[in-house]
């Protein structure tokens, strides 16, 4: 299935990092966190990939232009008469095919994906994700569950990463119980998603995706969603990114995890 990725916001929480990279480019590791997310689908075998561009859209764009493997990856350089032969010995990225598409800095995630109709073309099913969330979720698990819906639309339910806490009191603010948001019965939205196309024909002008579409979609019975309790590692503050940065340079990142393509 092709990969929608929505690239295109601000990423204000992230404070300074986003001056001069769009939230999706902050490393982790020696790798962006939007090369993570792609190498994460292209283990399980979805290797074309449309970005949704908007903020500092060029930064993306000259990555993947410009980026040598041999920055990345372990190689031999061999010098001989006057010239040079680069041997990339652990190469770590398939062979993708990536369509950049400039959707707005200010459009919505239901407009980006609204602009990018035509490169889905006439494909039944397609996945798409945010590009600021990773997850180890068994994709053709979750691929075989949303087969068996029959909706038009499914996303990765999970536990909130937070820990503050859950209270529940009356109208009167008379406490009947304190939980602990992330050991509670809450669920949040993942962000990884799979589609049918004809999710396209219920966006309407402006709409936001979730808070809108899915909201008419809803009453209807047409979302399912996927309950999840392994990793989920979103990047929405600074500490975030601390976290997912310390798994992956301690090598315990659940992401990275090669699989064979299923």
């Amino acid at each position: 299935m092709k990969v929608v990725i929505f690239c295109g916001g601000l990423g204000v929480r992230m404070g300074e990092q986003t001056n001069s990279v769009p939230k999706p480019m902050i490393r982790i590791g020696n790798r962006p966190m939007l090369w993570h997310i792609m190498q994460y689908y292209a283990s399980w075998g979805h290797t074309e990939f449309i970005l949704c561009l908007g903020y500092k859209s060029e930064v993306i764009k000259e990555y993947f232009l410009h980026h040598e493997d041999a920055l990345t990856n372990d190689f031999v350089l061999e010098q001989r008469g006057g010239g040079r032969h680069v041997e990339v010995l652990t190469g770590d990225r398939a062979d993708w095919r990536i369509t950049f598409a400039d959707t707005g800095i200010n459009a919505t995630i239901g407009e980006r994906l609204k602009a990018v109709a035509s490169y889905i073309g006439d494909d039944e099913e397609f996945l798409a994700t945010y590009g600021d969330g990773l997850s180890d979720v068994p994709l053709p698990e979750m691929i075989e569950a949303f087969h068996a819906s029959k909706k038009l639309g499914m996303f990765l339910s999970v536990r909130p990463e937070f820990n503050a806490h859950l209270v529940v009191s009356d109208s009167e603010g008379t406490v009947s119980d304190i939980q602990v948001m992330n050991l509670s019965d809450v669920r949040i939205n993942g962000g990884f998603f799979i589609f049918k196309r004809q999710i396209l024909d219920w966006i309407e002008p402006g709409h936001e995706l979730v808070e809108e579409t899915f909201a008419r979609l809803v009453p209807l019975g047409e979302i399912g969603a996927y309950r999840y309790d392994g990793f989920f590692g979103p990047m929405d503050t600074i500490k975030d990114r601390q976290r997912l940065e310390a798994l992956y340079e301690g090598g315990a990142a659940p992401w990275t995890v090669r699989r064979a393509p299923g």
